[in-house]
């Protein structure tokens, strides 16, 4: 049984039809690539899967259960996290504490006993603060852990958004152009973060990404969305050689 899937999705906003039958299949463990020219629907796809949306039609399951059209926090929780493509970060807050933030998805405690500071209090705080560190240092951002998230360089800063999604212990990672704004040599680093993200963690992940040496090199399977349909799904090198999508998506 696939790890995601969705059948028949579609969603329509006044007269445009955004996205329209989309079907998808992930595997657990699975690393996939969904892309498509700038307009596709692609965007829309990953709000659909993380509630932000709700579809018009269709059917989305996670792991065999039925997640279609409940609320974001719903299905963070039922195990789906998310990154964006203009990163998120609650800047003001320390590296650690924006990790300590998706951990309390899992490990929060009551308002009265925040404002009291009554013993679970600070016990649960010593767990998130331990399992923090634990994933700041996964990503060797350990030594930043009390520096501001605004102040960390572009490339640390992506890092940290995906261990922030990470601390909500997800069974699905979506990655929304993580490759966004990075040179060369970030988006080769980039690269092995996300298969030893993938590898570390059991991780299965899904991204939408323009970048095709990123997709390329790391991508299993893709989807491709051209005006919010399907265009192509398949192994990833059959599908970057499809003619109707080099003519759609590359250009070529």
């Amino acid at each position: 049984m696939a790890l995601l899937e969705a059948k028949k999705l579609g969603i329509s906003f006044g007269g445009l039809r955004a996205v329209d039958d989309f079907n998808i299949s992930i595997e657990k463990g699975e690393l996939y690539g969904l892309i498509g020219p700038n307009g596709a629907g692609k965007t829309t796809v990953f709000n659909l899967l993380t509630g932000v949306y709700k579809p018009t039609e269709g059917i989305i399951t996670l792991d065999g259960k039925d997640i279609t059209g409940k609320k974001t926090i719903d299905i963070n929780q039922a195990g789906i996290a998310r990154t964006f493509q203009n990163i998120r970060l609650f800047k003001d807050l320390s590296v650690i504490d924006n990790v300590k933030v998706g951990l309390h998805n899992h490990m929060g405690y009551s308002t009265i006993t925040g404002i009291l500071r009554l013993p679970k209090y600070y016990k649960v705080e010593k767990q998130m603060t331990e399992e923090a560190m634990e994933l700041l240092k996964v990503f060797g951002l350990e030594a930043e852990a009390d520096t501001l998230a605004d102040n960390l360089p572009y490339g640390k800063q992506r890092k940290l958004e995906i261990a922030r999604a990470l601390a909500t212990k997800p069974k699905l990672l979506l990655l929304d152009e993580p490759a966004a704004g990075m040179n060369p040599n970030e988006t080769q680093e980039l690269m092995d973060t996300i298969r030893f993200v993938r590898e570390h963690f059991d991780m299965t992940i899904l991204l939408i990404e323009h970048d095709m040496k990123l997709v390329s090199g790391i991508c299993e399977e893709l989807t491709v969305l051209n005006f919010g349909r399907v265009l192509c799904q398949g192994k990833t090198s059959d599908v970057l050689n499809n003619p109707e999508v080099i003519k759609a998506y590359l250009g070529e």
